[in-house]
């Protein structure tokens, strides 16, 4: 591909309404701004398919910035080409309320594809993103008819990959060969303290080529052909994803280009000189006409013309193919099919069971009436009990496959997870043990921000973890998780509070949800209970005998306890009733009213039970020695022997409440 003099003007009009977005904010990051854009500029104007006009078309390519500091660039680029980004919205970068906020945010400014900033979780959600690529083409594509067809591309930059989790994520994509995977690896050597040479001196290119990628490398980061042929090369791979390190200045054409100076502050005083080495004489914020127009007649046009092509092939596909084609488009919009619920509610009872096992059996039924629900677990399928019977993994050479071996990357899981429910099409679920949770916690905290519908399955909830010992048994973690706002987390007691989890956690869209699920056996609840999702809000599992002096308050594996306490509450007199609290959050977010009539007014008598850390009992709790929880690590031991350790017995926590209220 040959370049002229407007692609160049073109190049430094991105660098320079970034640089002067950056300092109206008084505040950006203009280094990668200018040494990126060359870059940028090229994938965004000749290669990628996407059409302004309708930002959510499906069969789009997606563009993740992983070097999500480099947002100015970004919003540059999206205002350039047609997106609802004005130069009005530039000048208000990092303004309260602005559709230009400092870091990238999904559901915030079009174009967008997922929220960034946090180094490394870029590229594992671009990961996810190419898995569905990968997994809806299979699903749905046809002879002739190929409606799911398209590139995930990626700018990443040093600190990016020197994040554990885009080691993770890379051996992942390398390893269920994501051809379709292109990673811009903007490599200037320079970070935010110096050099990169003080912490980082790996070979980058045969890291990835020991991950099973093909690898390229520009040399001169400003050379557009050499760029265009990389990424030419990059289309035409068949054989894994590609890393494509182009070797730039961080800060180019500034006083201070190459140092790290240039990195995280806006250029102030330099700004002037920085224009001038560039060659550039015009106002701030201004485009030229000439560089309006290539836009225009690149990416523009060629989105528009790919997207009714598209359109058209959707039509005859709807023709030749009209329940996959209302199955693709109802995955799309996150539509679950009629009567969805049935299967779920129809689970039978069996006893005594452990809640993953319920789960699992929950799981089965799901799988068979949603279609599009897929996920897995980080090596822990057998014991967090999420293999969807009768299906494949998914792998290369099973594409179709809807159990997904995440391998032991939690961090990786997390973010592919995110990426796979921003790409759109299908819905996913995840597992690890709980305590592992942590190992995952800042790709939750993005499922959040994001308000992505991911299902998160964390098994082995407590102390109850038992021989494992103290490594292995949950003290803060569910705690941490309701910390997060957005996510809802729910501790089921039996089957019935199951079934009510998945459901809900199925019907979201605008959330994840965490399910924390037993190891242990735990009983059946026989009391009547509300319907299906009410349930979630609080219930009473035990009701008193005549009227309640004291209720007790409870969540999974405890309301079993807490039905024990009550017993032995009785035998001295003292009339109790016991409320299931499955979600924390769900009973918070009630009326006072409807959370008075469950656990009375407050001045009534109120004890909590949970295996962990209790404090946010305490706001329900006006006796602090009235809940019992757990705020040191756990020990290793049978599970009776560890319980009774911890004074978590019906015998001592009757006394303890005896004591307390005289």
């Amino acid at each position: 591909m040959r370049f002229d003099e407007i692609d160049q003007l073109a190049v430094n009009t991105v660098r320079m309404l970034g640089i002067d977005s950056i300092e109206a904010a008084k505040s950006g990051h203009p280094g990668i701004v200018l040494g990126a854009a060359p870059m940028s500029y090229v994938l965004w104007n000749y290669y990628l398919k996407v059409d302004p006009n309708q930002p959510n078309w499906a069969d789009r390519d997606r563009f993740v910035l992983s070097a999500g500091h480099g947002s100015a660039m970004l919003y540059s680029l999206l205002h350039l080409s047609h997106y609802e980004v004005s130069l009005d919205d530039l000048k208000h970068f990092r303004k309260l309320g602005s559709k230009t906020p400092g870091h990238p945010e999904y559901g915030v400014t079009p174009g967008v594809e997922a929220t960034t900033g946090p180094l490394g979780q870029g590229f594992g959600m671009a990961v996810g993103m190419a898995m569905t690529e990968k997994h809806l083409a299979a699903q749905y594509n046809r002879p002739g008819l190929p409606i799911v067809d398209h590139y995930t591309y990626v700018v990443a930059g040093d600190g990016d990959l020197m994040e554990g989790v885009s080691h993770e994520a890379a051996s992942l994509a390398g390893h269920l060969n994501l051809n379709k995977l292109v990673v811009l690896y903007d490599s200037n050597d320079v970070v935010l303290d110096g050099p990169l040479g003080k912490s980082f001196s790996e070979d980058v290119a045969a890291r990835f080529k020991a991950y099973h990628w093909n690898v390229l490398q520009v040399a001169d980061g400003t050379d557009l052909a050499e760029i265009s042929d990389a990424l030419q090369a990059a289309k035409s791979n068949q054989h894994g994803p590609t890393l494509i390190e182009v070797k730039s200045t961080l800060g180019y054409g500034s006083p201070q280009a190459g140092t790290h100076k240039v990195h995280g502050s806006p250029l102030g005083q330099q700004t002037t000189a920085t224009k001038s080495a560039l060659g550039w004489e015009q106002p701030a914020f201004t485009v030229p006409s000439v560089v309006a127009d290539r836009f225009t007649n690149e990416i523009v046009a060629r989105g528009e013309t790919a997207q009714a092509t598209w359109q058209a092939l959707f039509d005859r596909y709807q023709q030749q193919h009209p329940v996959l084609a209302q199955q693709f488009q109802a995955g799309l919009m996150s539509q679950l099919p009629a009567n969805w619920q049935t299967p779920l509610q129809a689970v039978p009872a069996k006893g005594d069971e452990a809640t993953r096992a319920s789960s699992s059996r929950v799981l089965q039924a799901a799988a068979q009436t949603v279609p599009n629900l897929w996920g897995g677990s980080a090596d822990l399928s057998s014991s967090n009990k999420t293999f969807i019977q009768g299906e494949q993994w998914f792998s290369n050479n099973q594409p179709l496959g809807r159990n997904i071996a995440f391998g032991i990357r939690e961090f990786a899981e997390g973010t592919v997870m995110n990426g796979i429910a921003l790409h759109g099409g299908t819905r996913i679920f995840g597992s690890t043990f709980l305590v592992f949770a942590d190992y995952m916690k800042p790709a939750i905290r993005l499922a959040a921000l994001q308000k992505l519908p991911v299902i998160y399955i964390f098994t082995h909830d407590s102390i109850a973890v038992g021989e494992d010992g103290p490594t292995h048994e949950p003290i803060e973690q569910v705690e941490n998780l309701r910390s997060i706002p957005g996510l809802t987390v729910i501790r089921p007691a039996d089957l019935r509070e199951t079934k009510a989890a998945w459901q809900f956690a199925l019907s979201q869209t605008t959330g994840p949800t965490a399910l924390i699920l037993s190891r242990q056996a735990l009983p059946q609840l026989t009391v009547k209970a509300p319907a299906a999702l009410q349930l979630l809000d609080g219930y009473i599992a035990a009701p008193a005998k005549q009227s309640a002096a004291l209720t007790i308050l409870a969540t999974g594996s405890e309301v079993g306890l807490g039905l024990q306490v009550q017993a032995e509450l009785a035998a001295q007199q003292i009339d109790s009733q016991v409320v299931s609290v499955p979600s924390y959050e769900r009973f918070n977010q009630q009326r006072e009213a409807d959370k008075q009539a469950l656990i009375g007014d407050s001045g009534h008598p109120r004890a909590a039970i949970e295996f962990g850390v209790g404090n946010y009992w305490h706001r329900y709790v006006q006796q602090p020695e009235l809940v019992f929880g757990i705020d040191q690590f756990g020990a290793s031991g049978s599970v009776d022997e560890v319980l009774r350790s911890f004074e978590m017995t019906p015998t001592v926590i009757a006394q303890q409440i005896v004591a307390a209220m005289g």
